[in-house]
């Protein structure tokens, strides 16, 4: 069935996001017998006016047709299926690799890059969004308010700090604390998704929309995901709500320690 204008831009529209978050190559992911795939001369790009992309022929084949591999891991295991593990590379590896980043504008800004910190065989990490003032002070993630409600939380599913891993989507503090931009996240999201390979946690736990759309590519709100499991890579990733957001709204506590519940019995199953 031919492809009618609003879905060639909405399938336009999708591979932009994807694109400014740094993910280039993609499979679809079915349950049980393959879809049937369009024709590439029925799956045209939209014409050329504002806000339109260009979807050449190879990134349409690329979106219908499965692949068994996506690209290297630094941009394909947000994408549902890790690649083929090659050489394990170690945290240390990673860090030394990034070393004293100039790769985007924050460099400019920032006093320290907040690398991350805790148990380099995690079975759980936390991923938030980028450093506030007190980490890019220490040098460390989650040190702050945010950071002392996290830790609370840690300790609520019966955990330690030292136990778990603590990242950020981005290394150093955007101006104002500002929400990172797409080429701040796609400059420093692959060293990320390095960082999760080295681990192989069991669960990545995203806390708030921007590592959830950084890490699962979701679109929608996050008030209707949070709370809940997805596949991801050879593991699982889970959405909460971020701390800081719950420090703004102390009523939504409640919900955020029923999702850590959730997480506690998620490890407590996977033993």
């Amino acid at each position: 069935m031919p492809m009618d204008d609003r879905l060639r831009e909405e399938l336009a529209a999708w591979l932009k996001f994807y694109r400014d978050l740094g993910i280039e190559d993609f499979y679809w992911r079915v349950a049980g017998s393959a879809p049937p795939v369009p024709p590439l001369a029925e799956v045209q790009p939209p014409a050329a006016s504002a806000g339109a992309v260009e979807a050449s022929a190879e990134t349409v084949r690329r979106v219908t047709a499965p692949i068994s591999s996506v690209g290297p891991p630094a941009r394909s295991l947000s994408l549902f299926e890790a690649p083929p593990r090659r050489e394990q590379e170690t945290l240390e590896q990673v860090r030394e690799d990034l070393g004293d980043c100039h790769r985007c504008r924050l460099a400019a800004g920032r006093r320290t890059i907040v690398f991350g910190q805790g148990n380099p065989r995690a079975a759980l990490v936390f991923v938030g969004e980028a450093p506030g003032a007190d980490e890019d002070e220490q040098g460390l993630p989650f040190v702050g308010r945010a950071g002392q409600l996290l830790n609370r939380l840690i300790q609520f599913i019966g955990m330690k700090r030292e136990e778990v891993y603590i990242c950020n989507i981005i290394k150093c503090r955007p101006p104002q604390n500002r929400t990172p931009a797409p080429d701040e996240i796609e400059t420093c999201a692959p060293f990320l998704f390095r960082q999760i390979e080295a681990i192989q946690p069991r669960l990545v736990c995203c806390l708030g929309a921007p590592a959830m759309k950084t890490l699962l590519g979701i679109r929608e709100g996050i008030t209707r995901v949070r709370g809940q499991f997805f596949d991801y890579g050879n593991t699982k990733a889970f959405v909460a709500y971020h701390p800081a957001y719950i420090l703004r709204n102390p009523r939504e506590e409640k919900i955020l320690r029923e999702d850590f519940e959730k997480i506690r019995g998620f490890l407590k199953s996977a033993r």
